[in-house]
């Protein structure tokens, strides 16, 4: 059940609280044993990044639990969120009963259109001249510069 005044407790509070602190791990080391970055751990614990499948799983093996404990732990967090943000957003209900719609009327037959012109055919681009080669790239009209010899005399 989801607690109603205050938001669940978070999966990365669980794992310091219940986990880590009793079993004397470290973040450092829980991540050495699950083969994942620190960083992923230490986001997973201050509740920045969100309990996913392969998480939960990789948890689940380092730490004698199931991947569905973490797995419901986020569920509980996130469905928490969810409700508190769809009641700021939803219409409150009133007490007075609606209104019934009226019935739809008939749409009216639509007339046809014009039949379309046919597009113009296109024109063929006329066969373009081949350019002349550019040296080192240069696209100028001027001639390149010739090279100097850079080989010193011996």
């Amino acid at each position: 059940m989801l607690p109603k005044n205050r938001p669940p407790t978070s999966p990365g509070e669980v794992l310091v609280e219940e986990f880590l602190g009793p079993l004397g791990l470290t973040q450092v080391e829980l991540a050495r044993r699950m083969g994942i970055p620190l960083q992923r751990v230490n986001t997973v614990v201050t509740g920045k990044r969100a309990i996913t499948a392969e998480t939960a799983v990789l948890l689940a093996r380092v730490l004698g639990t199931s991947a569905a404990f973490w797995m419901n732990l986020q569920v509980a967090v996130d469905l928490w969120h969810a409700e508190r943000k769809l009641a700021a957003t939803a219409p409150r209900k009133s007490a007075a009963p609606r209104k019934a719609a009226a019935p739809r009327k008939a749409a009216a037959p639509r007339k046809s259109a014009a039949p379309r012109k046919a597009a113009a055919p296109r024109k063929s681009a006329a066969p373009r001249k081949p350019r002349a080669p550019h040296s080192r790239g240069d696209h100028h009209s001027t001639p390149p510069r010739p090279r100097r010899n850079v080989r010193a005399a011996s």
